[in-house]
C-alpha cells in the first residue's frame, strides 16, 4: 500500500476553494503533506498511514466543490519522508504556464443567506462572495490565481477579511475576491453629469428605478442599462435613446416564481436560469405577463435571467421584481466597462449611473441560451462559461482562429484544449476591434499560448481576416465559413471522418467568389466538397438586400413569374416603390452591385416579407425571427419544390415553393398557416436532399450548424425528420450555431492543415 504520494491535479481548480478542500479532506483522513496551486492546476504531496491514502485521492473527484472540474488527477508513489502536519503552500511560478481558469459564478445560497441576514457584518453588502462564487475571469489579470494578480489588489484585507482567509475552516480560505464594509470596493451614485448622489446608493437607485428614470449599472462583467420592465414609457425612452428600434431586451427577474408569472418554464428551462452560470434564457411569454410590450415587440418570446451578483439581489429585493437589463453600449459598439468610459459613452442614454471601484479587467457580456432536446442551446456564449474551454478527443498545435465578422468570436488552441472566447460583437468599428485585439492578447497571457499559425475567414474585406493576414512570421490558413461551421459541430461533438454537413446561414464567402448559405457539403475535419446548395439568385443592392427584404421577395417573384411579377395581386406589389425596383432590376441586368447568393437567410427574409412581415430590419435575423414567430405547428403539409440531381453540385430550385405561396396568399390563407408550410418544406428539401446525399456519397451521419438553426421549430423538424430516415444527427450544445462558434471550426481545420505541411 502506498504510504506517500504525489497527486498531479489539472482542470478548473483554481479560484473554487479547491485547496481548502483537500486541506479538510487530508484532516479528515489523517494525512500529512502539503497542497499548492501551481501553473498548471494543483499539487498535492499527501503521506499517510496504511489504508488513508487510497481513500482519501478516492474521494477527491467525489467530494470537490461544486465549481470544480477535474481534468485529470495523477498519482505518483513517493518514498515516505515524515510529515508531520499539513498545510497550504504558497503558489509556485514556472516557465510553462498552464492552469484553466473559472467563470465569474452566480452568489451562492450561503453568501446569500448573510447577505441578508442583519446580524452578518456583511449584510447587504453588494460585493459579498466566496470560495463558492463571485467574479474570477472578469477580474483576473494574469495567473496564478492570486490576489495580487487580480484587479482586487488594492483592496488590502481587514483583520477578519485577513482571518477568514487564513483560516483553513472558513469557506473564505483563500477567497480571492475576499472583502467586507470596511475594506472592500464600495458603491457610489451619480447623475448624467458626474455628480454624486448623497444617500444610499441602492435605496437611491431603486427609488430613481420605479420613478422610470434609467440607471447604468456596472455589474461583473460591464454595465447594464435598467429600468423598471412593467413601465412602459420607461422601456420605450430607453430603446429610443439606445438606438435599439426593436430588438428585445433582456429581463432580470428576482426569482423563479416571479419568472413563471411571465414565461411558462419547463425543468430543463428551470435548471438553466438557475445554474451557476445564470444565463440569459429564451422562454416562451404568457399572454397574462405584465411585462411592457416594448420589451420585445413582435415577439411571443421573453429572455430572462435571474440574478447572479450580490448587487442584483439588492436591487430586486425593494419595489421591482422585475428589471430590463440591457448590455450598456450604444448599438453596435462594445458594451461598457469602466467608470469613466460609461459615463462619456451612455450619458446620452441613463439618466444616472451606479458605479463601483472594483475594476473588470476583461469585459463580458451575458450568455444566451434556450434548450432544446432537453439540452442548453446555446446562442452566445459568454459570462459564466467563458474562459472553460471546449475538450476536444485530440490534441492541437497552437493555433489563433481569428473567427468572423458578425458575433464575433476568436478561438486559441492548446492540447486538447480549445479556448473559444467571449462574445466580442460585430467587428464593424474601431472600438470592437480594439476589444478583439485586447481579448487575444489576454488569453495568450492567461494560457501561455504563442500560435503556430493563424486561421481565417475568406471573406478579404472583413477585419478579423485584415487581422489575421497582418500578423508576421507564421503560417496563415483561410478557411472557408460554412466548412468552420460544420468542423465546429463536429468537434463540439467529438466525431471525425466524413459527414454530410448542412449550413445554413445569410452570408459567407464561397470559393467561387460568390455569397453562400444554403450548403450540403461533404466535409471531414481537414477539407470539404460541396455537393448541393440552394439556386443562386441575386442580391440587389449588396448589403442592402439584407437591411431590405422587399428587395428578395421581388426578386424571388421575379424569377418564379418574370415580367408579370409586378401585376401579381399580393400586398407586396401594392407596398413597393416600383420606381426604385426598376432601377434595381436594371442593376441587376447590368450586374452592378448585385452579387450571387445561394443564401437561406436570404430566403427566409423574402417570404416574411412576401407574408407582410417584414420589409425592413433593423436587427440581425429580424425578419426570420419574426416568420418564426408566426408559423402555425400544426400545418403538415408544404410546397413542391425541385432538386436538380444530375448536376455537381445539385441545385434546390424553389420555383414552385414561391408560386405555391403567391396562389396561397391570393386565396386569402393566413400568414400563420403560409408560414407553417414554408418550415416544412424547407424542412422536407434539407432531408431530401441528404437522402440523395446518402444514396451516393454513401454517409450516414449529418451534421447542422449555421445561424438559420437558431429556428427551433425549423431544427426540430429536421431533426426528427432526418432521425426518421435513419439518419445520425449532430447539432450544437456547447458553442453557438450562428457565427459565434466558428472560430472553433476555423482553429481544428487550421490545425489540420497545418499538419498535413509538416
Amino acid at each position: 500500500m502506498m504510504k506517500r504520494a504525489e497527486i498531479d491535479i489539472t482542470g478548473i481548480v483554481q479560484g473554487v476553494g479547491f485547496r481548502p478542500f483537500i486541506y479538510n479532506l487530508a484532516k479528515t483522513h489523517s494525512i500529512r503533506g502539503w497542497v499548492l496551486n501551481n501553473e498548471k492546476g494543483v499539487l498535492i504531496d499527501a503521506e499517510s498511514e496504511d489504508g488513508n491514502l487510497g481513500c482519501f485521492i478516492q474521494d477527491i473527484p467525489i467530494l470537490a466543490p461544486a465549481l470544480a472540474r477535474i481534468e485529470s488527477l495523477q498519482v505518483v508513489p513517493l518514498e515516505p519522508i515524515g510529515h508531520t502536519s499539513f498545510e497550504i503552500r504558497k503558489s509556485e511560478e514556472a516557465s510553462d504556464k498552464f492552469v484553466l481558469i473559472s467563470p465569474d459564478a452566480a452568489t451562492c445560497d450561503q453568501c446569500l443567506s448573510e447577505l441578508f441576514s442583519p446580524e452578518n457584518f456583511r449584510y447587504h453588502y453588494p460585493f459579498i462572495n466566496c470560495t463558492l462564487c463571485g467574479p474570477r475571469f472578469t477580474i483576473i489579470k494574469d495567473i496564478p490565481y492570486d490576489r495580487y494578480k487580480t484587479t482586487m489588489a488594492p483592496f488590502a484585507m481587514c483583520q477578519i477579511c485577513q482571518r477568514e482567509y487564513e483560516d483553513p475552516a472558513n469557506r473564505r480560505f483563500h477567497a480571492q475576491p475576499n472583502a467586507c464594509p470596511s475594506c472592500g470596493p464600495s458603491l457610489q451614485l451619480k447623475d448624467r453629469e458626474g455628480k454624486e448622489i448623497q444617500g444610499d446608493p441602492i435605496e437611491k437607485t431603486l427609488y430613481l428605478l420605479k420613478k422610470g428614470f434609467i440607471v447604468a449599472i456596472k455589474g461583473l462583467g460591464g454595465f447594464h442599462l435598467a429600468c423598471d420592465a412593467e413601465n412602459n414609457e420607461a422601456v420605450s425612452s430607453l430603446r429610443s435613446r439606445k438606438f435599439r428600434e426593436d430588438k428585445p431586451f433582456a429581463v432580470m427577474c428576482r426569482d423563479i416564481v416571479e419568472v413563471e408569472q411571465h414565461c411558462e418554464v419547463s425543468d430543463e428551462e428551470k435548471k438553466l436560469l438557475l445554474g451557476v452560470e445564470r444565463p440569459i434564457v429564451i422562454l416562451k411569454r404568457r399572454k397574462v405577463s405584465t411585462i411592457a410590450h416594448a420589451i420585445a415587440p413582435y415577439q411571443d418570446t421573453l429572455g430572462v435571467m435571474l440574478p447572479y451578483s450580490p448587487l442584483h439581489h439588492l436591487l430586486l429585493k425593494g419595489p421591482l421584481k422585475t428589471l430590463v437589463m440591457t448590455s450598456g453600449n450604444i448599438s453596435d459598439e462594445p458594451i461598457a466597462y469602466k467608470n469613466e468610459e460609461a459615463l462619456k459613452r451612455l450619458s446620452n442614454i441613463a439618466d444616472y449611473f451606479l458605479f463601483h471601484n472594483r475594476e473588470i479587467h476583461m469585459r463580458g457580456d451575458d450568455s444566451v441560451t434556450r434548450i432544446f432536446e432537453a439540452k442548453p442551446y446555446i446562442l452566445r456564449r459568454s459570462r459564466g462559461y467563458i474562459p472553460f474551454p471546449i475538450k476536444l478527443s485530440f490534441p492541437l498545435e497552437m493555433i489563433l482562429a481569428c473567427g468572423g465578422e458578425l458575433k464575433n468570436t476568436f478561438c486559441l488552441t492548446r492540447g486538447q484544449y480549445a479556448f473559444l472566447s467571449h462574445h466580442i460583437g460585430d467587428l464593424e468599428n474601431l472600438e470592437t476591434v480594439a476589444s478583439f485585439e485586447k481579448g487575444i492578447e489576454h488569453f495568450k497571457r492567461l494560457f501561455y499560448i504563442e500560435p503556430k499559425a493563424v486561421a481565417y475567414d475568406l471573406h478579404p474585406d472583413y477585419l478579423s481576416t485584415k487581422y489575421a493576414l497582418s500578423i508576421q512570421h507564421i503560417p496563415k490558413i483561410g478557411v472557408q465559413h460554412h466548412h468552420a461551421h460544420i468542423v465546429s459541430a463536429m468537434v463540439e461533438n467529438g466525431i471525425g471522418g466524413n459527414v454530410i454537413g448542412v449550413a445554413l446561414d445569410g452570408t459567407g464567402f464561397g470559393l467561387d467568389g460568390t455569397i453562400w448559405g444554403g450548403e450540403f457539403i461533404k466535409a471531414d475535419l481537414r477539407d470539404f466538397d460541396r455537393l448541393a446548395h440552394l439556386k443562386k439568385i441575386p442580391l440587389p443592392g449588396g448589403s442592402m438586400a439584407i437591411k431590405e427584404p422587399w428587395r428578395m421577395a421581388m426578386v424571388y417573384l421575379s424569377d418564379a413569374f418574370g415580367n408579370k411579377a409586378n401585376r401579381l395581386r399580393i400586398d407586396l406589389t401594392r407596398r413597393i416603390d416600383f420606381e426604385k425596383w426598376g432601377i434595381l432590376r436594371k442593376a441587376i441586368e447590368k450586374k452592378i452591385n448585385t452579387p450571387w447568393t445561394s443564401s437561406m437567410g436570404r430566403l427566409f427574409d423574402a417570404i416574411s416579407s412576401l407574408l407582410s412581415i417584414r420589409d425592413e430590419v433593423h436587427y440581425e435575423g429580424q425578419a426570420a425571427i419574426e416568420l418564426e414567430m408566426i408559423a402555425n405547428h400544426e400545418v403538415k403539409e408544404n410546397y413542391p419544390f425541385h432538386i436538380q440531381k444530375d448536376e455537381r453540385p445539385m441545385v434546390i430550385h424553389l420555383t414552385e415553393m414561391i408560386r405555391g405561396i403567391v396562389h396561397d396568399l391570393m386565396e386569402g390563407m393566413s400568414s400563420s398557416i403560409i408560414s407553417g408550410k414554408f418550415h416544412r418544406t424547407i424542412a422536407c428539401l434539407i432531408i431530401e436532399t441528404c437522402e440523395t446525399i446518402r444514396s451516393n456519397e454513401r454517409l450516414n451521419r449529418v451534421v447542422l450548424s449555421g445561424g438559420v438553426f437558431q429556428n427551433i421549430f425549423l431544427l426540430s423538424l429536421v431533426t426528427e425528420g432526418l432521425r426518421r430516415s435513419g439518419f445520425e444527427v449532430y447539432t450544437h450544445h456547447l458553442v453557438p450555431p450562428n457565427d459565434g462558434g466558428i472560430s472553433l471550426g476555423q482553429a481544428v481545420i487550421g490545425h489540420t492543415r497545418l499538419m498535413q505541411c509538416a
